[in-house]
């Protein structure tokens, strides 16, 4: 199996999302939050395609394949950027990037810095990765790992997120 930075980003939102993402339940095609970003991340910045490129990176740690795709990566200056459309989930996406600057690490990519965005709010944050982050990630993604091996789908959280969810209507099914 592999840990790729969504599964770190759902992860730190709701567990049940990450695990039937990763057991091949997906419902972000049915979801206009989604589609929003996806025109957000193509549309906010489009000198970006000219100067920076798109990256797939991976790598391994204590036998688990890490993946990620970052989206713009400037190699000069080893800068990330990460375009969201929202920071309801800030610290999840502090995470996700923060993995990626992990396997740039993992890569023998050090000193990266990252970018985090949120246009729509005319909002940044700059983001490094220190060693008690790494310390984390590796926690993490071992967590990860057992979340999604398990046979049984974590339960629903009945938080506010769950409204705006691309997967809403599959775990309230039963509530109505």
């Amino acid at each position: 199996m592999t840990i790729n930075a969504t599964l770190i980003n759902l992860y730190h939102v709701c567990k049940r999302e990450c695990w039937l993402h990763a057991n091949g339940v997906r419902m972000e095609h049915t979801s206009d939050t989604v589609y929003d970003g996806k025109l957000l991340h193509e549309t906010s910045y489009p000198q970006r395609n000219d100067k920076y490129s798109e990256m797939n990176i991976s790598s391994s740690y204590d036998n688990i394949d890490l993946f990620g795709k970052i989206d713009y990566y400037d190699a000069r200056d080893k800068i990330i950027h990460e375009t969201k459309r929202s920071d309801k989930m800030e610290i999840a996406h502090e995470w996700q990037v923060k993995f990626y600057l992990w396997l740039l690490k993992l890569n023998g990519i050090s000193n990266a810095t990252a970018i985090l965005e949120y246009p729509l709010i005319r909002h940044t944050s700059h983001l490094e990765l220190k060693i008690e982050d790494e310390e984390y990630l590796q926690d993490t993604v071992k967590l990860v790992l057992c979340l999604i091996e398990n046979e049984g789908c974590p339960p629903v959280i009945n938080a506010n997120i769950c409204k705006s969810c691309s997967y809403y209507e599959l775990c309230y099914i039963d509530e109505e």
